[in-house]
C-alpha cells in the first residue's frame, strides 16, 4: 500500500510540474508543445544550483522521458 501513496504523490507532482510550464509558456507567448516542454525541464534539471526535493526531481525527470520519448 505504500508504494500506491508513492506513486500518487509521484503522479501529482508530474502534473505541478507540467501544469505551472504550460503556464509559463502561456505567460511568454508561446504554444506548449510536448517536445518544448520536455526541453524547457530538460534544461531545469541541468542547472544544478537549484534545490529540489527528490520527488521534484523524479517526476520532472519521468515527464521527460514521458514526453521525449
Amino acid at each position: 500500500m505504500g508504494n500506491v501513496t508513492k506513486d500518487e504523490a509521484l503522479y501529482q507532482e508530474m502534473c505541478r510540474v507540467v501544469g505551472k510550464v504550460v503556464l509559463e509558456m502561456r505567460d511568454l507567448g508561446q504554444e506548449p508543445k510536448h517536445i518544448v516542454i520536455a526541453g524547457v525541464l530538460r534544461t531545469s534539471l541541468a542547472n544544478q544550483r537549484v534545490k529540489r526535493s527528490e520527488l521534484t526531481t523524479q517526476a520532472m525527470e519521468t515527464v521527460v522521458k514521458a514526453l521525449a520519448g
